[in-house]
């Protein structure tokens, strides 16, 4: 390997990190973060997902109506799929009918659409409307509880378990707030389509107009979902999400005292986190940063990439005083296949690595001929030797 031409690529990349990093920015002092009336809270980027602010974020608590993200989620995930239509036709059950608590207020034996019913969860956050999309999804309230379980695991959600599509209070559901926050990322960036829904101040079905419960979205035009939840077990819980200059924050708070209380505490950490906080997004996954030296390979370089966006959030004023620093695998023999770890990256804030994401190929490498091989094999003996 050339280390020369290593040396200079290493300090390329350092020179390209600090590029954009170039802006000025003033001093300040970063106060401590707002104690809420709250059992459990969380504030988290949502590019980044980096976890700001919080308070108990991984207790397991009763989420009540909060259920019903995963019972959206999982119906636009179906509907993105192909596996139903927001056209399709649901034919609504007696036990749908019958749910207590917050009602879209459908009929026994009336036949609604996937559309409607899903804007009756996010904005009228409808017990019937939820029991309804369960049971034409699944087949069943049980099995779609199955469902719900199974998009948790996938999502990380290591403090939640679902036990209906409501939050009906059950002993054995349960969910936590960074799970919630966790959850709302997946919703914002999976399907900004139908997150539109989550910023709909009212919806009118059946001559019944009821608005959203998300105060915020009355108080705050930043603010553009996600949803609430209340029973007596679990308090006024409420998830919102704003966007700032381009930076989106997600706010789970658990347990407040009433409605009024959820949106001013959920605020108090909006409003915290958009002043003393900033994310920057330097690479984007799949760009290429480096050439890597490859032996035996039918190609003598392989480019190295992110297989994920290099995204970071800071207290203001320190972004610009981060330094990076890459390693390549001196001794890469083909084949090597697109997306082999191939090298790594460190992001310091003075001795302390605040982020390290693995370099990959960005492409395959097959093997070379006979002649490369041998010549290689003896280029790396001698390597071996000198280094």
């Amino acid at each position: 390997m050339n280390i020369t031409s290593f040396a200079q690529r290493a300090s390329l990349f350092l020179t390209l990190l600090a590029a954009p990093l170039a802006w000025a920015s003033q001093q300040q002092v970063i106060p401590a973060p707002p104690q809420l009336a709250a059992t459990s809270y969380v504030l988290m980027d949502a590019a980044s997902g980096n976890v700001l602010v919080e308070n108990n974020g991984d207790q397991r608590l009763p989420p009540a109506s909060l259920t019903k993200l995963m019972t959206a989620y999982i119906a636009t995930l179906e509907i993105n799929r192909g596996q139903i239509k927001e056209s399709d036709l649901v034919r609504i059950s007696e036990k749908a009918w019958r749910m207590g608590g917050s009602k879209m207020f459908i009929e026994v034996g009336k036949e609604v659409s996937v559309d409607d019913l899903l804007h009756g969860i996010i904005i009228q956050s409808g017990n019937d409307a939820s029991v309804a999309i369960a049971e034409h999804i699944a087949g069943s309230e049980e099995a779609f509880a199955d469902m719900m379980n199974s998009h948790g695991q996938r999502l990380g959600l290591t403090n939640s378990h679902f036990m209906n599509s409501t939050g009906w209070p059950d002993p054995e559901h349960y969910s936590s707030a960074h799970d919630m926050a966790k959850l709302a990322r997946a919703i914002i960036f999976e399907d900004q389509a139908h997150y539109a829904i989550y910023a709909q101040k009212e919806f009118l079905w059946n001559g019944i107009k009821q608005p959203n419960r998300n105060l915020l979205l009355w108080r705050d035009k930043t603010v553009d979902g996600l949803k609430t939840g209340h029973t007596e077990e679990a308090g006024y819980c409420l998830v919102a999400s704003a966007v700032r200059d381009g930076q989106r924050l997600i706010a789970a708070v658990f347990g407040t005292v009433s409605e009024q209380a959820r949106a001013a505490e959920v605020q108090k950490l909006l409003t915290y986190g958009f002043r003393f906080f900033e994310t920057r997004t330097f690479y984007q996954k799949g760009a290429e940063l480096a050439q890597a030296d490859v032996w035996k390979g039918a190609s003598r370089q392989v480019k190295a990439g992110l297989a994920e966006d290099l995204t970071l959030t800071l207290p203001k004023g320190q972004l610009e005083k981060l330094q990076a620093g890459m390693t390549l695998n001196p001794q890469l023999i083909a084949p090597i296949q697109q997306g082999d770890v191939i090298g790594k990256v460190e992001v310091k804030l003075g001795e302390q690595v605040v982020h390290s994401a693995d370099l990959v190929a960005l492409e395959a490498v097959e093997e070379g001929g006979l002649l490369r091989r041998l010549w290689d094999s003896i280029r790396l003996f001698f390597f071996g030797l000198f280094n």
